[in-house]
C-alpha cells in the first residue's frame, strides 16, 4: 500500500466513529412521558411521589435526557378514571397514570381478584406478590384489555387498613354487626361488610367526611395514614388495624407510546419502574408504621386486633366473598383458586426461606 493509500485509509477510519456519532444523533428522538397521580406532591407524607421522583432521575440519566419525565400529582390532570382513559387513548396527552383497585378494576375487570379480604398476613407477602411472576403474567391482561402495560404496584397509603367509628372499639367480629361502614364506590368491598354482619354505604371519598359528621356512615376503614392525614379522628373515636383488605394502586403505562420507544429506553423504563417501585415499599410501611403510632395518639382509643381474631373473620369473609366474585361478578373461579393458592404458597415459602438462610 503506497503511503497516500495508508494516509487516506487512516483518515476515514478516523473519520468513521464521528459519522457514526452523527448517524446516531441525526436518529435519536426525544419523547416525553408525563405520569398522572392523586397523590400529593409531597416527598414526606406519602410513599408514591418520592418513588416518582426517583424514577424520573433515574429514567433522564439511563436515557442521556432523550426521555423525560413529568410528574403531576394531586390530581391536577383530573380523575383516575379520566386520565385512565387518556393514557388508553394512546398517551398522545398522558402517557402513565396510577390507577387505586377500583379504577383499575374499570378497566382491567379481573382486577377485582385481589380485592380477597385478609389475602396478605404481612407486607413480605404482599410485596412477593405483587412484585412476583404470577402476578406481572396476570398483568399482561392489561394490554389487551385496556392497550396500557403494567409498572407495578404501589402499597396505597400503606396497604393494609385500620377501622374508624364513633360506636365502639372493634375488637371481635361481633362488634362489627350493627354498623354502617362506608366504603369505596367497589362491589367486593360491600360484600366484605355485609359478610361481617355491617352494613355497607357505598360514597365517593369527598363525601366521607360529611357522612360521618351527619351519622350517614358509622364508620368508615383506611389505611393508617389516610386515617391521620386526613384527620378522622375528628369525626371518629375509635380505630382498630385489621388489614382485612390491602389496598394497591396500580402503575400503567399507555402501551402504544411505550411501543413506540426504542428498546433500550423500553429497558430504562422497566428496570428505573422495578427500582422506584422497591424504594415506594419500605416508605409505605415506615409511614404505616408511623401512622399508626400517631392514630393511638389521636383516637380516643386503638387497638390491634390478634391473628386468631383475624382468622376468624377471614372464615366468614373470604367465603362470601369468593360467591360473590363468582356468581354476582363473574370472575372465573379458576383464576380465584389460582390466585389464592399462589398467596398461600408464598406464605408458606418466605418464612421457611428465611429461617435456611438466616436461622440455621
Amino acid at each position: 500500500m503506497s503511503l497516500h493509500n495508508l494516509f487516506a485509509t487512516g483518515a476515514a477510519l478516523a473519520a468513521l466513529p464521528l459519522a457514526i456519532s452523527l448517524s446516531t444523533a441525526a436518529q435519536a428522538q426525544e419523547y416525553e412521558m408525563a405520569i398522572a397521580t392523586l397523590i400529593p406532591e409531597n416527598l414526606s407524607n406519602n410513599s408514591i411521589y418520592p418513588a416518582l421522583v426517583h424514577f424520573k432521575e433515574l429514567v433522564e440519566s439511563r436515557t442521556d435526557g432523550d426521555v423525560t419525565v413529568s410528574i403531576f400529582g394531586g390530581g391536577q390532570l383530573g380523575s383516575e378514571v379520566e386520565t385512565g382513559s387518556q393514557v388508553q387513548a394512546g398517551g398522545r396527552a398522558l402517557q402513565s397514570t396510577i390507577l387505586t383497585s377500583g379504577a383499575m378494576s374499570s378497566f382491567y375487570g379481573d382486577y377485582q381478584v385481589v380485592t380477597a379480604p385478609f389475602l396478605f398476613k404481612n407486607w413480605r407477602q404482599a410485596w412477593a406478590f405483587f412484585d412476583g411472576e404470577w402476578f406481572a403474567n396476570f398483568m399482561k391482561g392489561t394490554v389487551e384489555a385496556a392497550d396500557m402495560r403494567y409498572l407495578g404496584t404501589f402499597d396505597d397509603g400503606g396497604g393494609f387498613v385500620a377501622f374508624t367509628n364513633n360506636e365502639r372499639l372493634i375488637k371481635t367480629v361481633d362488634d362489627l354487626k350493627g354498623l354502617n361502614i362506608r366504603t369505596e364506590e367497589n362491589p367486593a368491598h360491600v360484600a366484605i361488610m355485609r359478610a361481617l354482619g355491617a352494613s355497607a354505604t357505598p360514597l365517593p371519598w369527598g363525601e366521607l367526611i360529611t357522612a360521618l359528621e351527619t351519622g350517614l356512615a358509622d364508620g368508615q376503614f383506611n389505611a393508617p395514614v389516610i386515617n391521620t392525614t386526613y384527620g378522622l379522628d375528628e369525626v371518629t373515636d375509635y380505630t382498630t388495624l385489621t388489614g382485612h383488605v390491602y389496598n394497591s394502586a396500580s402503575w400503567v403505562v399507555s402501551e402504544a407510546w411505550y411501543q413506540q420507544l426504542p428498546e433500550a429506553y423500553q429497558r430504562a423504563i422497566t428496570e428505573s419502574a422495578r427500582e422506584a417501585i422497591t424504594l415506594s415499599h419500605g416508605a409505605s410501611a415506615a409511614l404505616a408504621t408511623a401512622s399508626w403510632q400517631k392514630s393511638c395518639e389521636l383516637f380516643k382509643e386503638c387497638y390491634i386486633m390478634p391473628t386468631e381474631e383475624r382468622a376468624k373473620m377471614a372464615e366468614i369473609a373470604r367465603p362470601a366473598w369468593k360467591t360473590w366474585i363468582v356468581d354476582d361478578y363473574g370472575m372465573d373461579a379458576q383464576l380465584v383458586d389460582d390466585m389464592l393458592a399462589e398467596v398461600e404458597s408464598l406464605g408458606e415459602s418466605l418464612p421457611e426461606q428465611a429461617y435456611q438462610r438466616y436461622g440455621q
